[in-house]
């Protein structure tokens, strides 16, 4: 059967996004196990400069949590890295379409994505499953390794610098720093009275109780994303 056109198209669309999508992939999980290597590094020097400072009864632990996932706990807080397996490109409004190195070829849009995300260490200790998780920063890497960052007070590399740098420990030192810095001045607000003044039997009428009030650092209040 002759090839037509179309499917000589498809073919060439096929190979070329394949093999672009597999090396922002390859670069991305790359990047996730040095992450999780200077992570790991991290937690152990600040657990020595801490020693003796703080009670024992608080907590400052690294967790390997798999291929995909780890975890940072610094007292109430708990930080979680997670490694998205797919590759994204950006809506047409985005503030990455207007970047150079972009502009100059559309390949190295396709990034991978490191989210990380805060929670209250409590929420899993306490299996509270409704209780409700922060997206603080995600990082960013295409086929070049280079990166940028969205994120809560993130200085690091932003949209408009992407393509001027290549991911390393040293930049993810940055960025780890300001997450756990903004973590740790994200402080825990009382609800509104009006979102909490009824409450049913079923509520405490459980072994579970626990669970079926839900908990987050700005329970009913609006969480922006001024700075990213």
């Amino acid at each position: 059967m002759e090839t037509t056109p179309l499917r000589a198209k498809i073919i060439e669309t096929f190979v070329g996004k394949s093999n672009l999508k597999q090396k922002v992939f390859d670069n991305t999980f790359s990047t996730f196990n040095l992450l999780k290597e200077t992570l790991f590094e991290l937690a152990a020097e600040m657990d020595d400069e801490l020693d003796g400072k703080l009670d024992r009864r608080t907590r400052l632990e690294y967790r390997d949590r798999g291929k995909f996932e780890a975890q940072l706990q610094i007292a109430s807080d708990l930080l979680i890295f997670q490694m998205h397996t797919d590759v994204f490109t950006f809506d047409a409004n985005h503030l990455i379409w207007q970047n150079a190195y972009v502009r100059e070829n559309r390949e190295n849009a396709y990034c991978g994505v490191i989210n990380i995300y805060n929670f209250l260490s409590d929420s899993f200790k306490f299996n509270r499953n409704a209780d409700e998780g922060y997206l603080i920063g995600r990082i960013f890497i295409n086929r070049e390794n280079r990166y940028f960052v969205e994120g809560k007070r993130q200085s690091s590399l932003r949209a408009m610098n992407f393509g001027k740098g290549e991911i390393s420990r040293d930049a993810l030192l940055a960025i780890l720093e300001e997450a756990i810095h903004y973590a740790l001045n994200f402080d825990l607000l009382m609800p509104p009275y009006e979102d909490n003044k009824r409450v049913t039997v079923d509520q405490f009428n459980t072994k579970l109780d626990n669970s079926k009030f839900v908990t987050g650092k700005r329970l009913g209040y609006d969480f922006n994303v001024d700075d990213i």
